[in-house]
C-alpha cells in the first residue's frame, strides 16, 4: 500500500514538472514571436519604412511564414565539420537560455522554483552560453566561424562580469539571493532609484550579454561573415537566433525584477504589471539596437574592463558606506 502511495505521488511530481516545461516553453515560443514581431516594427518605424505589413492582419503572421521558410530549408552540413558537436550545438545552446525561467518570479507566489540561491542561479546557467558557442564554432571547421567564436568568449566573459558586481549591490541591500525577496524587497521604492549606476552597468553589460547592437560582435558581415553561424541553415541557423531573443526575454525578465519592481504595481494585477514593463524593457533594447552603430571589438573591451569594472567595484564600496550609514543612524 505505502508503495502503491509512494508510486502515485512520484507520477504525480513529475506530471507537474513535465507540466511547468511545458508551460515555460509555450511561453518563450510566444514570446519570442511577438518580439520578432516588435522589432521589424520598431526598425521600421525608426528608419522610416514600412514593416512587416502582407501576410495576415497587419503582417502579424509574418514570423509563422518564416518558421515555416526555414522548416522547409535545406539542411546543408559542412563536408569537414566534426558532425556530431556540430549538429548539437544549436539544440544544447536553447537549454541554458530556457533554465533560467524556472526561477523568475512571474507573479506573486508564481514561480516555477524559489531556490534560495536564485539570482546566482540565473548568472551561473547564462555563463554556460559561452561554450556552446565556442563549441558551435570550433566544429564547424571554418576559421570565421572560429574566431567568432573566440569574440563571443571574449564579448560574454567581459560583459558577466559588471553584471554579476551591479547585481551585487541589490543583493547587499536585500540580504537574499533569492528572487522574490528582492521583488519584495522593492514594496515602497524600486530599486533603480536608490542603485541608478548599476541599472546603468546592468543595462549596457546585458546588451554585450544577448550580442545586441551596439554589442553584436559574434558576428559581423565585413570581417568574420556571420561567425560561430556561418555553417549553419534552416532550423539549425533558427534555433540561434530562437536563443538569442529567449536570451533578450530573460535579460528584460531580471531587468524587471532587480530594478523595476518585478510585478508589484498598483490597480492592475501583478502578472499584467509584470508583462508591461518586461515588454517595455524590451522596446527599450531594440530602440538602442536600431539606433546606435555596431562598436569595435576593442571599444568594446575596453568599455567593459576600463569602465564598467571599475564603476560597478566603487559602486560596491559606496553601497556597503551608505548600508553602514543607515544602520548607524538607525
Amino acid at each position: 500500500m505505502a508503495e502503491f502511495i509512494f508510486g502515485n505521488i512520484f507520477i504525480a511530481q513529475l506530471f507537474i514538472v513535465l507540466l511547468e516545461i511545458v508551460v515555460i516553453f509555450a511561453v518563450i515560443s510566444l514570446a519570442v514571436i511577438i518580439q520578432v514581431y516588435m522589432e521589424r516594427r520598431i526598425c521600421g518605424l525608426i528608419q522610416d519604412r514600412f514593416g512587416p505589413n502582407r501576410v495576415g492582419p497587419f503582417g502579424l503572421l509574418q514570423t509563422v511564414a518564416d518558421m515555416i521558410k526555414l522548416m522547409s530549408k535545406e539542411d546543408i552540413v559542412p563536408a569537414k565539420a566534426e558532425k556530431l558537436l556540430w549538429g548539437i550545438t544549436p539544440m544544447l545552446l536553447f537549454i541554458p537560455a530556457a533554465l533560467v525561467y524556472a526561477v523568475f518570479p512571474f507573479d506573486n507566489g508564481v514561480i516555477f522554483a524559489d531556490i534560495g540561491i536564485g539570482i546566482f542561479f540565473v548568472i551561473a546557467v547564462m555563463s554556460q552560453g559561452v561554450l556552446l558557442f565556442l563549441l558551435g564554432g570550433y566544429a564547424s571547421e571554418n576559421k570565421y566561424s572560429f574566431m567568432g567564436a573566440m569574440r563571443a568568449v571574449a564579448q560574454m566573459l567581459s560583459s558577466e562580469i559588471p553584471i554579476a558586481f551591479s547585481i551585487l549591490a541589490i543583493v547587499m541591500m536585500t540580504g537574499s539571493l533569492r528572487m522574490s525577496d528582492i521583488v519584495s524587497a522593492q514594496s515602497g521604492i524600486w530599486f533603480i532609484a536608490v542603485q541608478p549606476l548599476a541599472f546603468i552597468i546592468f543595462i549596457i553589460a546585458m546588451l554585450m550579454e544577448t550580442n545586441r547592437t551596439p554589442f553584436d560582435l559574434v558576428e559581423g558581415e565585413a570581417e568574420i561573415i556571420a561567425g560561430p553561424f556561418t555553417e549553419y541553415s534552416g532550423m539549425r541557423w533558427a534555433l540561434f537566433f530562437l536563443a538569442e531573443y529567449t536570451n533578450l526575454l530573460a535579460a528584460a525578465i531580471l531587468t524587471v525584477t532587480l530594478f523595476l519592481g518585478g510585478w508589484q504595481g498598483p490597480f492592475l494585477p501583478g502578472i499584467s504589471w509584470f508583462i508591461l514593463k518586461v515588454f517595455a524593457v524590451i522596446f527599450v533594447f531594440m530602440w538602442i539596437r536600431w539606433t546606435f552603430p555596431r562598436t569595435r571589438i576593442d571599444q568594446m573591451m575596453a568599455l567593459s574592463w576600463k569602465v564598467l569594472l571599475p564603476l560597478a567595484l566603487f559602486n560596491i564600496m559606496a553601497t556597503g558606506i551608505g548600508i553602514y550609514i543607515y544602520k548607524w543612524i538607525y
